[in-house]
C-alpha cells in the first residue's frame, strides 16, 4: 500500500495500466479559443474505457492488490463512474466487484455498473450513508476497499490523463481540472509539478458543491453538504489524503453557477460535436465565465467522462 505519492508513482501507474486504458486524444476548437483569447487543449477523457478517467485510478488500484488482497474481490461507494471503472477493472483482473450507490445516482451510470458485473447495494444519497454501507459490505464480504479518491493508487492512476496531456501538449501555461474528491486534481497537480515546475493548475467545481473552495480558503478541510447540483461526479468532499496536496499544489479552485455548466456543456456538444457529462463541463464553464485570466495563454482542460442520460439532458 502506497504511503505517499510522487511524480514517479504516476509515472509508474502509466505503465501498469498501459494494456488496459485508452491513451485519449486532445481536441481543439477555433470557437472556444475565440470565446476565451486562449489555446485551449482538451483532454477527452469522455472517449476513455467505461466513459471517463475513472478507469485509470481503478485499474491501478486493483493491479496493484497481492493475491491475498484480490481474492476477496473489491468494494468502493461511488455515485457511478468510479463504480463503473472498479467494476471493469475487478473484471479485468477475474474478481468480484461490491458497489454502494446512493440510490439517486442517474440510471445510465447505474446500468453500467450492473453490465460490467458489479453487484450493487443502494442506499441514501449521503457520505455517511454512504460509508456505512461500506462498512457493511466489507463486513459481510472481506473485500479490499479501493475508495473513489481517497487512495493514494486511485491518484496516482488519475494522474496519468494529465501526463498524458503534459506529453502531448508540452507547453501549457494552466492545466485545468473539475474537483469533487479531488483524486483527479491532486493526480494531476502531482503529474505537473513533476514534469514542469511552472504549469498553473487550476480546479474547478460547481458553486452549489463548493467545499474544495471553501476549504482551500479556510486552510482545512470543509465536508460538503447536501446539494443538487447538475455535476452528480462532483458532490462529494475531498479527502485527508488529497486535500493536502491540493493546498500545496494546486494555484487556485474557482467556482461555477448551474447554469454556466449547461451552458459551457451544450456549447460542447454544439460545436465540437462531443458528449460531456456536468462534471465534464465545470472547468470550461470557469472559462467561459471570464474569471480566470487566460488570454494568449495555452490552457490544458481534463474532460473527465461523458456519461449522460439522455432521457434527462439539462436543456
Amino acid at each position: 500500500m502506497l504511503t505517499g505519492i510522487t511524480f514517479d508513482n504516476i509515472c509508474q501507474a502509466a505503465q501498469r495500466i498501459r494494456p488496459f486504458a485508452h491513451h485519449t486524444p486532445i481536441l481543439t476548437s477555433q470557437t472556444l479559443d475565440r470565446m476565451t483569447g486562449a489555446r485551449l487543449f482538451f483532454k477527452c477523457e469522455n472517449f476513455q474505457k467505461v466513459g471517463a478517467f475513472k478507469i485509470r485510478g481503478a485499474t491501478n488500484a486493483v493491479l496493484c492488490l497481492s493475491d491475498e488482497e484480490a481474492q476477496h474481490g473489491v468494494a468502493t461507494h461511488s455515485s457511478g463512474n468510479h463504480a463503473a471503472a472498479l467494476a471493469q477493472a475487478a473484471r479485468w483482473r477475474g474478481i468480484p466487484a461490491y458497489v454502494v450507490m446512493p440510490d439517486n445516482a442517474p440510471a445510465v451510470k447505474r446500468n453500467a455498473v450492473a453490465r460490467y458485473g458489479a453487484q450493487i447495494f443502494p442506499c441514501a444519497p449521503t457520505l455517511p450513508a454512504r460509508e456505512a454501507g461500506l462498512r457493511d459490505v466489507v463486513a459481510q464480504t472481506g473485500a479490499t476497499i479501493v475508495h473513489p479518491y481517497n487512495d493514494y493508487r486511485v491518484i496516482a492512476g488519475q494522474g496519468t490523463a494529465a501526463l498524458e496531456l503534459l506529453q502531448d501538449a508540452p507547453d501549457l501555461d494552466m492545466m485545468l481540472a473539475p474537483v469533487g474528491g479531488g483524486g483527479l486534481l491532486s493526480g494531476a497537480a502531482i503529474a505537473a509539478a513533476g514534469f514542469s515546475g511552472h504549469i498553473r493548475v487550476v480546479g474547478a467545481e460547481p458553486a452549489l458543491a463548493d467545499d474544495a473552495y471553501r476549504s482551500l480558503q479556510a486552510g482545512q478541510r470543509i465536508e460538503a453538504g447536501p446539494t443538487n447540483t447538475i455535476a452528480d461526479g462532483l458532490k462529494t468532499s475531498l479527502g485527508d489524503k488529497t486535500f493536502p496536496i491540493i493546498q500545496r499544489l494546486v494555484s487556485d479552485i474557482v467556482t461555477v453557477s448551474e447554469e454556466e455548466i449547461v451552458h459551457a456543456m451544450r456549447l460542447v456538444w454544439e460545436r465540437m460535436k462531443i458528449i460531456i457529462e456536468p462534471s465534464s463541463a465545470v472547468p470550461v464553464a470557469a472559462l467561459l465565465c471570464g474569471r480566470l485570466a487566460v488570454a494568449g495563454k495555452s490552457i490544458g482542460v481534463i474532460l473527465s467522462g461523458g456519461n449522460v442520460d439522455l432521457d434527462r439532458l439539462p436543456w
